[in-house]
């Protein structure tokens, strides 16, 4: 008799699988592409009414043919129990649950290595720092215009935006008015760039080619452990925070970009994704009355926990320094720094790219490891 699904104990653990699900799932070859993994089959393709007619459990693996159509799948049971029902969560590794939070009090050590290192075999565990803490520094990166992209093209594509490919971040003392703060000696509070993007480039390189004579100093924060401590101690600024769209715009003579989008963002199942945190580049809110006063409090609230002194890592970057940091999640800053009457002043020297391309560089390196 024909039932509806397929139930198996593994491991001590009782699974149990709809046929819809194992047939779409199934992995014969005239079901999916050699070498690609793709489906070869739509859902429509698929009969209605699908039933288990056999179930034949042969250890290791457990086939499964199906009415009415007679198809034949064969699952291993190792692949059965790595895909168990009710287990997957987001399942994309992007949000908080597949994080390691942090304030800076409880890392044992900035995560970093040197550029020569990074090459020799290193790079695994460099690219494993930045999905898991956020970021890595790598030390010793020859101080030499345009080095960054190289840097990038280590693990992935450049993103180009109106930027340029790559941008640099300096004082120009003669020349048009700045087109970014970022490119003055001021202090910048703690943000995230291009939240006026849709989407926003979600890995940022910056690489230092001079320091400044005084000042200057990088400072990190993890966005997503400030977020989990505002959800615990304030759930309703919490929720306001998750779902009121901000404006944030930029605008120069050549670029006008605008994006609508939360300060935090939420998977679909109501977990951490992301963070968007710009002051200079928020717009005027047009929303209710009563929305905008709640969002100004909610809003307040999470600045200030995003400033406090106990959240922010200070790194001075010295000539060679790359950092490469999860913009979707890690907020940097910089300390005001002084202009010296002949001196060059600091200089770095900065390129966007994805994390889709980082961490699929890291699973393929995985997969030679395990080779």
């Amino acid at each position: 008799m024909a039932v509806a699904d397929l139930e198996l104990s593994v491991g001590g653990r009782q699974l149990r699988f709809p046929a819809i699900w194992l047939r779409d799932n199934c992995p014969c070859a005239g079901c999916v592409a050699a070498g690609t993994g793709q489906k070869l089959t739509d859902i429509t393709d698929i009969p209605n009414g699908l039933a288990i007619a056999l179930a034949e459990d042969a250890g290791e693996s457990v086939a499964v043919t199906f009415a009415p159509d007679q198809h034949r799948s064969v699952f291993s049971r190792s692949w059965l129990a790595g895909h168990a029902l009710n287990r997957y969560g987001d399942g994309d590794g992007r949000t908080e649950d597949d994080k390691q939070l942090w304030l800076p009090a409880e890392l044992p050590e900035i995560p970093q290595m040197s550029w020569a290192r990074y090459l020799a075999g290193g790079r695994a565990q460099a690219l494993e720092a930045v999905l898991r803490l956020g970021f890595v520094l790598l030390r010793d990166v020859p101080a030499e215009p345009g080095t960054v992209l190289e840097v990038a093209a280590s693990f992935g594509f450049v993103r180009e935006t109106n930027y340029g490919r790559l941008f640099d971040v300096r004082v120009e003392p003669t020349g048009p008015r700045p087109g970014n703060l970022a490119f003055t000696s001021r202090a910048i509070r703690p943000h995230t760039d291009n939240p006026y993007r849709d989407p926003v480039p979600t890995v940022q390189l910056l690489h230092c080619l001079r320091t400044a004579a005084e000042g200057g100093d990088t400072t990190l924060a993890d966005g997503f452990a400030a977020a989990a401590a505002l959800r615990a101690a304030d759930a309703e600024s919490f929720g306001t925070l998750a779902r009121t769209p901000i404006p944030f715009g930029y605008i120069d003579k050549e670029t006008e970009l605008r994006a609508s989008m939360p300060l935090i963002q939420l998977s679909p199942r109501g977990r951490v994704r992301g963070v968007r945190f710009n002051n200079r580049s928020a717009g005027p809110l047009r929303l209710p009355y009563a929305e905008v006063t709640a969002f100004y409090a909610a809003y307040r609230r999470w600045a200030e926990l995003l400033a406090r002194p106990e959240r922010q890592l200070s790194v001075r970057l010295a000539p060679g320094d790359c950092l490469i940091f999860d913009n979707t999640r890690v907020l940097h800053a910089r300390t005001a720094f002084s202009m010296s009457a002949g001196s060059p002043g600091r200089h770095l020297q900065g390129c966007y790219a994805d994390l889709d391309g980082l961490a699929s560089t890291l699973a393929v390196l995985r997969r030679g490891e395990g080779a």
